[in-house]
């Protein structure tokens, strides 16, 4: 399935951005933008700017104002017009550097909104400390682990549900310097076979899409839906299926299409 739209995250520190329109909503995106580091500006200094806000109620004026900022290579945004928009807006969950991105293409600002307030009461305050932690542990990290192979396992090992830097645990941040000092070394190289029921990735176990997330080789059936491969990592090795798996790098899932058998 194509995705509606592709989520970017944009760095807008000193960059020129134009917002056409008065009152609460136009009001909403300046300080939102200036929080991002942006420079507000009008229509008259589009050609030095990145992209576009209107938040003109009129259909006509909206209409008219992102024709003529689109005519001028700009990325537009109309505030409750997301079939004359470039992109959109999400909702956003900020916890430090950690970001999360709630997008709807437009159909539901308050789809996204509620969306947003129940990730609020899942992820702790503390987040962004991990986050930055990991940030400046970089190099001990490379140094651990020098394969990037083994450094991606054994962060993926220690980040999971239930790991002692489990994301969603208060108090994973202050983990972090015991767990480089003192964690075994990743789980080596192994294979599992997920036999498809159905082509509906909905019907995948937790685990089976786990495997899919932590997945560095994906060896498949041809009748494999995108739906269920699209759930692996982006940059995960892919590949059809071969009677045998040599050494894979790391995990390495065979995924078997719906009424496939091992035997097959």
């Amino acid at each position: 399935m194509a995705l509606s739209s592709l989520p970017l995250f944009h760095r807008l520190n000193g960059a020129r951005v134009v917002v056409i329109g008065t009152g609460a909503a136009a009001e909403a995106k300046r300080r939102l933008l200036e929080r991002a580091g942006a420079i507000c500006c009008g229509e008259p200094e589009a050609h030095h700017a990145r992209m576009a806000f209107v938040t003109l109620e009129d259909r006509r004026e909206a209409r008219a104002a992102a024709l003529r900022l689109k005519s001028k290579g700009l990325l537009v945004n109309v505030a409750d017009r997301p079939d004359l928009c470039d992109f959109t807006l999400p909702s956003v969950v900020e916890r430090g550097p950690v970001v999360i991105a709630v997008g709807t293409g437009g159909a539901s600002a308050g789809l996204a909104k509620q969306l947003r307030l129940r990730l609020e009461t899942l992820l702790p305050h503390s987040l962004g400390r991990l986050a930055e932690g990991l940030s400046a542990a970089r190099d001990r990290l490379r140094a651990r682990w020098p394969d990037a192979s083994e450094r991606r396992r054994a962060l993926d090992s220690a980040l999971t549900s239930g790991g002692i830097l489990d994301p969603l645990r208060e108090d994973s941040a202050d983990a972090l310097d015991g767990w480089l000092a003192s964690s075994p070394e990743p789980v080596g190289t192994r294979t599992v076979e997920i036999v498809l029921l159905s082509d509906d990735p909905d019907d995948l176990t937790l685990r089976q899409a786990r495997w899919l997330g932590e997945a560095d080789l994906i060896l498949h059936d041809a009748g494999v839906p995108d739906g269920i491969l699209n759930r692996a990592r982006a940059d995960a090795e892919r590949g059809p299926i071969t009677r045998s798996v040599s050494q894979p790098s790391g995990l390495c899932v065979v995924v078997r299409a719906v009424g496939s058998a091992s035997g097959d």
